[in-house]
C-alpha cells in the first residue's frame, strides 16, 4: 500500500498507523519521510513542554507553600507530590532531559512566577528573579520552603 493512499492532512490516525506498519515490515521506500521527521521532532517538543510545564506547577506550588503560609493546605501537598511523582517518570522515559535541567528549570521559574501571583495576588515581581530552589531539592520529597 502506498502511503499516499493515507494522507497525513486528512486521517492523522490512519496515516500513523499505516506508517508504523510499514515500518515493522521494512518497507522503508513507500515511508512519509517528511511528515514522519516532523512528527518525531514534535514528540521531543511535547516531552519537554510537558516537563517544564509540570516543573512550573509544582515551582508555583512551592512559592505558595513559603510566600503565603497561612494558606497552606494538604492540598497544595499533595500537588507537589503529585509533580515530583510524574516529573521522576518524565526523566525515566526521557532522560536526556536532564543534561538541559537549567534551561527547563529557567523556563518553568518564569511561568510559576506568573500562575503563582493569579493564584496569590502576590505580585511576580516580589518573588526572587531566579529560581531559588535547587532542582535537588525540587524533587525531594520532604522538601517545603521556609517562610520567604
Amino acid at each position: 500500500m502506498n502511503s499516499s493512499k493515507v494522507p497525513y492532512e486528512t486521517d492523522f490516525y490512519a496515516w500513523l498507523y499505516h506508517n508504523a506498519q510499514l515500518l515493522s515490515e521494512g518497507n522503508f521506500a513507500d515511508l512519509d519521510i517528511i511528515n514522519l521527521v516532523e512528527e518525531l521532532e514534535s514528540l521531543g517538543i511535547s516531552q519537554k513542554r510537558e516537563f517544564v510545564q509540570r516543573l512550573a506547577v509544582l515551582i508555583m506550588h512551592l512559592l505558595k507553600w513559603q510566600f503565603q503560609p497561612q494558606k497552606r493546605s494538604r492540598s497544595w501537598e499533595l500537588t507537589c507530590i503529585e509533580q515530583r511523582r510524574k516529573l521522576t517518570r518524565l526523566l525515566k522515559e526521557s532522560p536526556s532531559l536532564k543534561a538541559k535541567i537549567a534551561d527547563l528549570l529557567s523556563e518553568a521559574y518564569e511561568d510559576a512566577t506568573l500562575a503563582a501571583e493569579r493564584e496569590t495576588g502576590i505580585i511576580y515581581t516580589t518573588f526572587p528573579l531566579t529560581c531559588p530552589y535547587a532542582f535537588e531539592d525540587l524533587m525531594a520529597n520532604d522538601f517545603y520552603p521556609d517562610v520567604g
